[in-house]
């Protein structure tokens, strides 16, 4: 199926529809709008904020004091009961009325033990059950469960705890699951190691992250020091984000964004590239495959005739399989100076994996590069329109928005495509994804991939409309009416295009992801890229 059917251009890439709707009536109009909502229905955007580590602090002592009143608890059990939920405190709070209180501390580990009551301090001296000397009470501590012991046995335990990498340190006596109260932690760590005690309360903060399924580390390199939180999260929230550095990630994963990549084909394709990339990119261009076994060989020195381990001889120069009678000069029977056409040859498997590999390799780098380009070098030069435009008389060409929403939308989109070629590689290829037959009646595995890459072949040719109308076209130097025709034709494109990423994740999710045998899924399109975080702070 060709998407050409629903779409058509003329020679500058513009939309004819588009050019329908605006001389046609209102008929048009709601045609129009319901072709829209078929190419491409984004979901509503979600809500992020972005929170640096003082913000950050203060998000989670929120939840803690919410929670340590509606409890009426202390902050560390808060804190054990909030890791054990997510610190998700819509769940905690439809626990509560299904459960009760009780069940639900017990099911979080957290032990409370009721007072006992002020009692007069005695002044006798206490003996500490782990080293076994005598203190007097100022030098002893006891937790909520009433378990004591000397100050110095309580710091060398948690730096050890500390060590350990336990964010929740529970007593010291044998079987007793109470957790330790923060407050004493940090007193006794501050006295005679305050490095600790900063690490302590790192980790007390970084469980807000890591137990937190609403809340993500920003993953960029150097890190920004930012953390992202989702403002209503589900169990597992499938979505991406942008946090205001400018990186974008998978909220699920916490890669970099992948869509229409699913997390598992996206985790594969970065493994196998860390291994492989480099190595494929250096043979591509040093080594040539023996005709017989296909391993890769590297001249060093010598004449051009090549002796495989397998025994195989071969030219240098074409690659093909010769016998070893030779020269300096030439081999026996042997010439090659005259082109060919050859009759594709039948291959193993090895060989055909690699020839696969390279395809979609070049490929998701080639619109990688270009993704680069457009933003360091297209950018700048896109912004500096932008803003002569912003100095022209004329309203209506004064606001230049649309060039920076068209090369905002070229990004996206060239992303998408090249994410796109890593989710074929791994779809149609039974060898490295397992996928069961459609039903019957239904488009088979070629016509759906077939669909597939008409989809993808349009959102290439009209990505590389935009990036040449947004490379070439000096808008502010262009008179009024120019400047105008070009503004449809860029909004047109970027309408297109955008629809025609629609409609690849459309055939993604419903065509292709359901013949999987591992369930995957992947985030909805979003025009325009990820969500942005707006930034949040103390």
């Amino acid at each position: 199926m060709d998407s050409d059917d629903e779409f058509h251009y003329d020679d500058d890439g513009c939309c004819d529809d588009d050019d329908e709707v605006m001389e046609g009536d209102d008929d048009d109009d709601e045609c129009q709008a319901e072709e829209e909502d078929d190419c491409a229905s984004p979901e509503r955007p979600l809500e992020f904020s972005a929170f640096q580590k003082e913000s950050l602090s203060v998000a989670q002592q929120q939840d803690l004091s919410m929670v340590m009143g509606i409890f009426n608890i202390k902050q560390h059990h808060a804190r054990a009961l909030l890791i054990h939920y997510r610190w998700n405190i819509d769940r905690l709070n439809d626990h509560l009325d299904r459960k009760g209180q009780d069940r639900m501390l017990m099911e979080a580990g957290v032990v409370v033990v009721p007072s006992a009551g002020s009692k007069r301090p005695s002044r006798k001296k206490v003996t500490c059950m782990v080293c076994f000397e005598d203190f007097y009470p100022r030098a002893i501590s006891a937790m909520d469960c009433g378990h004591s012991f000397c100050n110095d046995c309580w710091t060398g335990y948690f730096v050890a705890a500390l060590d350990s990498g336990n964010k929740q340190i529970r007593c010291m006596e044998v079987k007793c699951r109470a957790i330790c109260d923060e407050d004493v932690v940090q007193r006794l760590l501050g006295r005679r190691d305050p490095a600790a005690a900063e690490r302590f309360r790192d980790f007390l903060l970084q469980s807000y992250v890591d137990d937190n399924s609403a809340v993500k580390w920003c993953p960029s390199v150097p890190h920004c020091g930012r953390a992202i939180r989702l403002a209503k999260a589900d169990a597992e929230p499938l979505c991406e984000v942008e946090c205001p550095c400018g990186v974008s990630f998978c909220f699920r994963c916490a890669a970099t964004a992948h869509s229409p990549c699913p997390c598992a084909m996206w985790e594969r394709w970065e493994a196998k590239g860390q291994g492989e990339a480099e190595n494929v990119k250096w043979l591509l261009v040093n080594a040539k495959n023996c005709p017989k076994c296909f391993k890769p060989i590297v001249k060093i020195d010598g004449c051009n005739l090549m002796t495989c381990k397998c025994g195989q001889h071969f030219c240098w120069l074409c690659g093909g399989a010769t016998g070893v009678a030779h020269t300096w000069t030439s081999i026996s029977g042997h010439s090659c100076n005259r082109f060919e056409q050859e009759e594709k040859k039948k291959v193993d498997d090895a060989k055909r994996q690699l020839l696969r590999y390279e395809h979609y390799y070049k490929r998701f780098h080639s619109h990688g590069d270009s993704c680069k380009a457009e933003r360091e070098k297209l950018g700048p030069a896109v912004a500096e329109r932008v803003s002569k435009l912003e100095e022209h008389t004329s309203s209506l060409i004064k606001d230049a928005s649309w060039l920076s929403n068209a090369h905002r939308s070229l990004l996206g989109c060239r992303q998408v495509l090249a994410r796109s070629y890593v989710f074929a590689y791994y779809m149609f290829d039974g060898e490295e994804t397992r996928t069961r037959p459609p039903e019957r009646g239904s488009l088979s595995m070629a016509q759906r991939q077939d669909l597939f890459e008409d989809y993808q072949e349009q959102v290439e040719g009209n990505v590389e409309k935009l990036s040449k109308l947004l490379s070439e076209t000096d808008f502010p130097t262009l008179p009024d009416e120019e400047i105008k025709q070009a503004r449809q034709q860029a909004m047109n494109l970027v309408k297109t295009v955008e629809a025609h990423c629609g409609k690849m994740y459309g055939c993604i999710q419903d065509e292709l992801l359901p013949l999987l045998v591992e369930p995957m899924s992947i985030v909805s399109y979003q025009p325009g890229g990820p969500s942005k975080a707006n930034e949040l702070l103390a």
